[in-house]
């Protein structure tokens, strides 16, 4: 093999030596300078105001642990057995404030989205659509009263597409189908409308009246009052001719008799 060949291999040799040194180093500082990382857990789903978080439904990720995000979990058992009060997007990081106090009671108050109010109004099995409504659902809800100017009572549809938050205790649909006999039925409205509900459940009967989930058109709103129950119901029945009682005058008969220049008048039947 000619020298010349055998130092321009030897000359590669040096060089890919040095090459393959040079990079394991940088590697090295890098690896040593790698920035630290921290565990936050996430949202395995889209969650809505209300759920319950199970263990299946949070994961944790890395994060840059120069870039803290403030109030995060970084554990997911913090956030399994609690429920959620703002609605979560799949991926997003679990807020402390996101979630319900560990411990407390889940209750109403994680489904009441912001800048609305609940109201409970009483019901019976037939006020509450025979026993029909189930959280969830959508209602109209109804007043019957007497007005303070005129005698005839009045139906008004109060508050239209109302969402029921509760009936009774129960503010899950039951697993079963089954209908529930409640006496309180608590619906979800804006503080205006809960203003409306609550003057009216004083001044008479409230009613439910159910609808489609996917209806949310308002439809007109004119009272009722009774005399316009009278006029669907048709003409008013025709007077009966009924023959007089009355009895007929008999005649009276006169005679007049003349004698000389005596005149005598007798009447007779």
């Amino acid at each position: 093999m000619p020298p010349r060949f055998i130092l321009a291999l030897l000359g590669a040799l040096v060089i890919s030596g040095g090459c393959t040194l040079l990079l394991g180093h940088k590697i090295s500082q890098r690896e040593r300078h790698k920035e630290p990382m921290v565990r936050y857990a996430v949202a395995a789903k889209a969650m809505d105001a209300g759920e319950i978080i199970k263990p299946e439904e949070v994961t944790l990720i890395e994060w840059p642990a120069s870039k803290p995000v403030q109030g995060a979990l970084a554990k997911t058992e913090d956030a399994v057995g609690r429920s959620v009060i703002y609605p979560m997007e799949k991926g997003q990081i679990v807020l402390g404030k996101y979630l319900s106090a560990p411990g407390t009671a889940i209750g109403l108050t994680p489904r009441i989205a912001e800048g609305m109010r609940a109201v409970a109004l009483k019901s019976d099995d037939v006020v509450g659509v025979a026993g029909f409504l189930f959280p969830g659902c959508r209602v109209d809800v109804l007043v019957t009263y007497h007005p303070s100017q005129g005698p005839e009572p009045v139906t008004l549809t109060v508050v239209q597409d109302a969402q029921v938050l509760a009936v009774g205790h129960q503010i899950q649909p039951s697993p079963d189908g089954k209908a529930a006999s409640v006496n309180v039925v608590t619906v979800l409205v804006n503080p205006a409308d809960a203003e409306k509900l609550v003057l009216a459940s004083t001044q008479g009967s409230i009613y439910f009246m159910l609808r489609n989930g996917g209806d949310h058109q308002q439809a007109s709103n004119t009272p009722v009052q009774l005399s316009d129950i009278d006029d669907a119901r048709g003409a008013k029945p025709k007077s009966v001719h009924r023959p007089s009682t009355q009895i007929a005058k008999s005649k009276t008969y006169v005679v007049e008799t003349i004698a000389g220049d005596k005149q005598t008048t007798v009447g007779f039947n």
